[in-house]
């Protein structure tokens, strides 16, 4: 999905505000760290994960995979932070961040 300027910035803005749901260790992208990803993708749409540590090059690795895994988007990357997007048509209002932060 192709995301323009302006909802990009909308949406680093949502995400500054959110805490990490998920955060990786050591051990990497394991199957319950994906399902997770996958309730929370369902639940929340814009959530923010905690990446491990290593170099740039390795985050962003493991950003990339943890989007394809759970057909999402990295919407940005800073430091140890990625954030992810996968809209829900059906999504809950009580718990979506895009609905929360639209109104």
């Amino acid at each position: 999905m192709e995301l323009d300027n302006a909802t990009i910035k909308r949406l680093k803005g949502i995400g500054h505000e959110l805490k990490p749901i998920v955060m990786i260790g050591s051990n990497g992208i394991t199957p319950a760290i994906t399902e997770e990803i996958d309730r929370a993708l369902n639940d929340h749409e814009l959530i923010k994960v905690k990446l491990p540590a290593g170099s740039k090059h390795d985050r962003d690795l493991v950003s990339t995979e943890l989007a394809t895994t759970a057909n999402a988007n990295v919407i940005h990357t800073i430091g140890r932070m990625a954030l992810l997007l996968r809209q829900n048509p059906n999504a809950n209002p009580k718990l979506s961040n895009l609905i929360r932060h639209a109104q």
